[in-house]
């Protein structure tokens, strides 16, 4: 999360380029971005990472039934999205709003189902990187997970590429989407990197 939100920083700045209002819109971006990234993200960021632990010890413990599944869901998912980055920033009345949503919802569905197997497992694990070995046993596994939530995320990208309006944002849409398009495929090409050292 720390390293994303620097990386964000660094992609402002670079997309930060326009022209003689530079001086004037300049500022205003960093300033929005500073703000969303120590108040919203961050915060936010944390608390629906205890959401998703917390559903799925409810989970472990109600039994893994599609009913106890579903109903976990239900009663989880409004907490999760009130927390959400993207829909922080996002106008609820706009046309695609419900789009972001239920991309929001698949998200926090898969989180649900990786979080349920990381907890599920019983060996004795000295890191992250032995977790995942514990909890995919072969790299293919891995990846086909790591591809579903890389999909998801892409998806929100893209219904906020093809209408800028619907972020609530005074200024610095174009700017704010493009660092976010770039942020996206640096990390994707730091999490494909992180499974081949993790399954070496």
């Amino acid at each position: 999360m720390e390293e994303s939100l620097k990386l964000g920083r660094k992609l402002i700045n670079t997309e930060l380029d326009t022209g003689i209002l530079n001086f004037i819109v300049r500022p205003i971006v960093k300033a929005f971005y500073d703000y969303w990234a120590q108040h919203l993200a961050r915060k936010g960021t944390l608390k629906q990472i205890d959401i998703t632990l917390d559903a799925g010890k409810q989970l472990l413990l109600n039994g893994s039934s599609e009913e106890a599944f579903n109903r976990i869901i239900e009663e989880n998912f409004p907490h999760f999205l009130k927390y959400d980055q993207v829909s922080s920033v996002t106008s609820v009345s706009h046309k695609n709003y419900e789009k972001l949503k239920n991309n929001s919802k698949d998200t926090f569905i898969n989180y649900l189902k990786e979080v349920k197997t990381f907890l599920e497992i019983k060996e004795d694990v000295k890191d992250y990187r032995n977790l995942c070995r514990a909890a995919f046993k072969t790299k293919e596994i891995a990846s086909s997970n790591l591809m579903k939530q890389l999909e998801l995320t892409e998806n929100g990208i893209k219904i906020i590429e093809e209408d800028p309006s619907i972020l609530s944002l005074p200024t610095g849409k174009k700017i704010i989407i493009k660092a976010l398009r770039k942020g996206f495929e640096v990390t994707k090409n730091e999490f494909i990197e992180a499974i081949d050292d993790t399954y070496i």
